[in-house]
């Protein structure tokens, strides 16, 4: 079983000179969940190299146990601090992929023709693809096999409007994830702010937030098993 997990390159809040990145535990949770399942994982980024972290993600607050042990995990770390970069990777190597969030993919995962005709090769293949918080952005320009887009007529979801506002970054992102997720076809659907909230349709896992990291991760595991992997 081998996974790839692949994470935002992108540092900069939008025009605030506010740092971003991914956000920790939704890394760091997929990426447990996986090892601890036996997976073999590899970490990519657009750029390659050691991607950004949400400073906000590493505050005391925000530390869940796994953050903490990630801290302190030597091969972890060193993984961490050298993602390949995304250009030479080929889906036909994985049996399955993750992309966790962080408001870093909004800007550097929607457009890029790299990851969209990655994902599409998963989706070609049949093979699980689960994306968490902001990471479904990097969903809105993939077509699946029918040429639509991808999310049309599944259900999926995603970072919430109101868990955008409740952030204060309504007005900074470049577009609010729910709404583009719905203008796409995509049946979205939410919890409460900041519950765990898990989608899956067909192969597509879709998490709402920080704390649907790792049952999202759950649900890509138990796909995995029943693909055969």
């Amino acid at each position: 079983m081998k996974v790839l997990i692949v994470l935002t390159s992108h540092d900069q809040l939008g025009n605030t000179g506010k740092k971003t990145g991914l956000w920790l535990e939704e890394f760091v949770a997929p990426y447990y969940v996986l090892k601890e399942a036996g997976a073999e994982i590899v970490l990519a980024s657009p750029k390659g190299g050691q991607p950004p972290i949400d400073p906000k993600s590493d505050l005391p607050e925000n530390q869940t146990h796994l953050t903490r042990q990630f801290r302190t995990d030597g091969t972890a770390q060193s993984q961490f601090a050298n993602t390949e970069e995304l250009t030479y990777i080929s889906a036909s190597d994985f049996d399955g992929v993750f992309y966790p969030g962080g408001h870093g993919p909004m800007w550097d995962l929607p457009d890029n023709a790299i990851s969209i005709a990655l994902i599409e090769d998963f989706v070609k293949s049949d093979k699980p693809v689960a994306a968490v918080c902001h990471a479904p952005a990097a969903l809105i320009n993939v077509r699946g096999k029918d040429g639509e887009y991808l999310v049309k007529g599944k259900r999926v979801t995603g970072f919430a409007n109101t868990e955008e506002e409740a952030v204060g970054l309504t007005s900074v992102v470049p577009f609010l994830l729910e709404d583009q997720l719905r203008e796409r076809g995509g049946i979205y659907s939410k919890m409460d702010n900041w519950m765990p909230y898990v989608q899956v349709d067909g192969m597509l896992i879709t998490g709402q937030n920080p704390a649907s990291s790792r049952p999202a991760a759950e649900e890509l595991l138990k796909l995995l098993h029943t693909s055969g992997h």
